[in-house]
C-alpha cells in the first residue's frame, strides 16, 4: 500500500521491536503511558494472519497491556484494534483513569473534565519507566515465533 502512516514512519516513539511487530508510546498530554502494538508488514485485518502469526501478535498485546498496567497503574486498560483511520493492523493499549478527560468514554468522544496537572505529571513520569519496562518484559519472557 502507498500513503501508509504505519509503513513510512515508526508511528510512535518506538519503545521496542522485532522483525513481525514494534511497540511505540504515543505523545498523547492527557493519556501518558498510550502505546501501540504495530504489525510491521502492512496488514488490513487481523484475520488476513496466519493463526501462528495472530497468536505471536495477541500475546505481544497481553504482554504490554501487563507492563502498562505494573507501571501506570489504570483503573481499567483499553485495547482498540480500529483501523478506520489508518488502515495498518495495529493496536491502541490505553490506561484509563477515573479523573481522566474523557472517562468513561472512549478517549476519541467528547472531553467531559481537566485533569489536575499534578496527577498528569505524575503519570508523565511513571510513563518514562515503560521504555525500560517493555524492552525488560518483552526480552524476558518468551512469545510463540511466528512461522
Amino acid at each position: 500500500m502507498t500513503n501508509c502512516v504505519l509503513c513510512e514512519t515508526a508511528g510512535g516513539d518506538l519503545l521496542w521491536h522485532d522483525d513481525k511487530v514494534r511497540v511505540v508510546a504515543i505523545d498523547e498530554a492527557d493519556y501518558p503511558g498510550f502505546c501501540r502494538v504495530i504489525w510491521n508488514n502492512h496488514m488490513t485485518e487481523f484475520s488476513e494472519l496466519e493463526p501462528r502469526q495472530r497468536e505471536y501478535l495477541i500475546d505481544i498485546v497481553s504482554q504490554v497491556e501487563q507492563i502498562i498496567r505494573r507501571v501506570m497503574q489504570p483503573v481499567k486498560m483499553n485495547l482498540a484494534s480500529l483501523g478506520n483511520q489508518v488502515p495498518h493492523l495495529h493496536w491502541h493499549l490505553i490506561p484509563r483513569y477515573a479523573d481522566d478527560a474523557h472517562f468513561p468514554a472512549p478517549i476519541w468522544g467528547q472531553r467531559v473534565r481537566a485533569t489536575a496537572e499534578a496527577v498528569l505529571q505524575l503519570r508523565r513520569s511513571r510513563a518514562l519507566e515503560l521504555r525500560a519496562a517493555i524492552m525488560s518484559g518483552l526480552a524476558s519472557q518468551p512469545v510463540v515465533a511466528p512461522h
